[in-house]
Parts: C-alpha cells; structure tokens; sequence
C-alpha cells in the first residue's frame, strides 16, 4: 500500500488508476468507448474525497470491469476540470461512448454509489468481457466450439445476464449437435431480451434445423422442381434443405424465386422464410447483405 496525501492506491489491477491533463483523452475517452469510465475529481485537502474515494475503488471493483474508475488531482491538473465546470468536491463524473453520460458531487454512502453505478453500466458489457467475447467468437469461426464454449461459459458465469455470451454458449451446443442443451441455455435468457439479436440468431438456426431434418434427400427435391417448376412447396422445401447443408446462396435463390413468381404463396411463406434465415446468417453475413438487396429489387420492381 502506496500513501497518497491521504488517499489509498493500491496496486494496479486494470479497473482504478490515477490520470493527468496529458493521458485524460486516452484514459477516458478513449477507454470510456470500450465500457464506462467513472472520473473522480479529489484534492489532497479534501476530507469527503478521502471518504468516497475508497467506497469508488470498492464498488468498481465488484463490478468486475463493468466500469473503471479513474482519478483525477485537481490541484495537479486544474486544466480538466476547469474545462467542466468542477466548482466543488468531490465529484464525479461518468463518462460513456466519449461522452457524459452521468455524474454526482459529494460522498455519498456505498449504497448510493453502487446505484449509480448499476445506473450507468445497465445492459452495459465491460472492455475485458468484450476482449473475450471476441476471443469466444474468434474460436468458434476457427472451428473449436469446445474452447469457445469455455470462453462463454466462464462469462455467463461471472455475469448471468450477459445475453451474447448466452447466446455464444447455446450456438456452440448447437454446432456440436447437442440441441437439447442449446434450447435449455435459450431459456434461461430474461424475457426481456429474447429478442437480442444474437438470441433470436440462435433460435432461427435451431428452428431451421428441426425444418430440415423432417424432409427428404435433395436429389428428391431437386427432381420434383425440375418436373415442375410452379411446385412451390417443394422449391421451397429445397430451399430449406439446402440452407441446412451450408449452401445459402443456392438457398437464397429459390425462395427468391418464389417470391418473384407468386409473393402471396403460402401467405407469404417465401419471403418469412427468407427473413428467418437473414435473421439466423446474422446482419452482417455477406449471403445475409446480398439476400436483402436481391429481394428488395423483387418486391419493389
């Protein structure tokens, strides 16, 4: 333990440091784009700083890199908080996304600050938990579902409402056939957010899957279509069986085709199931971005 005119400082361990005039931008701003930055603004003569300022640490640091804290010796670095307009103190101020998000003066009590920390970080995912959602990712594309569902597994640990991991961990069951698994570790996602993105992805595969497994071979399917192109429902079981078997592009182009044929089939069945595949390839997905732009020229020639 360091002494520092009153204020304790502890080693540093990623979530409480002390900044300057010179590092602020990179300390705050840039770090506050990754996950929130609280700014405690103190002075080696205030007696309030040295009550708050070890409630601060405290309450960071149970958040688990939600947030990070960050101080600030006014008398060292008048240059910032002059700029914002700190007239008193202690106060703090949070920063999120570059910007101001919230703030508080005084040393309030450890149950206050924990609410407004929890105010600030809400569905709010820290920078270390993002580095390891990109490492889960990393891993699943690389083909190892195994190590990436460790990766989640451990997140979803640390913080049960953290839907993407969730989401990371019920694709991973998925991937490797234990569907069972992947639907139980669906349902544990609030009501709230079972419309994430990377839930609803999650579902659409399964879904599609379960679709798949009850048709026939595509040599089948393909033959049916040839004998008649108006078959609508066996071009679109087609489409289905081939989405099943990674070919999306071939996939995209029947149900494509239905739509141009006859947009009202099967109460528009050709088009929901392409929107339910954009949904499972995710909204990047380069099948995903041609599929979009491919049926808007259908539906508005």
């Amino acid at each position: 333990m360091l002494q520092n005119a009153g204020v304790t400082a502890t080693a540093p361990d990623g979530f409480v440091k002390d900044t300057t005039t010179q590092a602020f931008v990179k300390d705050v701003i840039e770090e506050s784009k990754r996950q929130p930055v609280l700014v405690d603004f103190w002075a080696p003569w205030c007696g309030p700083c040295k009550q708050l300022t070890p409630v601060l640490e405290k309450v960071v640091r149970a958040a688990k890199g939600k947030v990070k804290l960050v101080k600030m010796n006014i008398d060292e670095h008048p240059s910032i908080p002059g700029q914002l307009g700190i007239q008193s103190i202690p106060a703090v101020i949070a920063f999120a996304n570059g910007q101001i998000a919230d703030g508080f003066m005084g040393a309030l009590p450890e149950g206050q600050v924990t609410a407004f920390i929890e105010r600030v970080t809400k569905d709010k995912i820290g920078g270390a938990a993002q580095d390891l959602l990109k490492e889960a990712e990393a891993a699943l594309a690389g083909g190892d579902p195994a190590g990436a569902a460790e990766i989640y597994a451990e997140l979803v640990t640390e913080d049960p409402t953290n839907v993407t991991a969730i989401a990371g961990l019920a694709r991973c069951y998925f991937e490797t056939g234990a569907v069972d698994k992947a639907k139980q570790t669906l349902a544990t996602v609030p009501e709230a957010k079972r419309n994430d993105p990377a839930v609803a992805a999650v579902r659409s595969q399964i879904e599609l899957a379960e679709q798949a497994a009850s048709l026939g071979p595509i040599a089948e399917l393909e033959k049916q279509v040839a004998a008649n192109p108006l078959d609508h429902q066996a071009r679109f079981d087609l489409a289905v069986a081939l989405n099943a078997k990674g070919e999306r592009a071939a996939a995209l182009d029947h149900l494509i085709e239905i739509v141009r044929r006859d947009r009202k089939w099967n109460d528009d069945g050709a088009r929901k199931q392409l929107v339910q595949l954009f949904e499972a390839w995710g909204p990047t997905d380069e099948a995903t971005v041609a599929g979009r732009r491919r049926l808007s020229s259908v539906l508005f020639a």
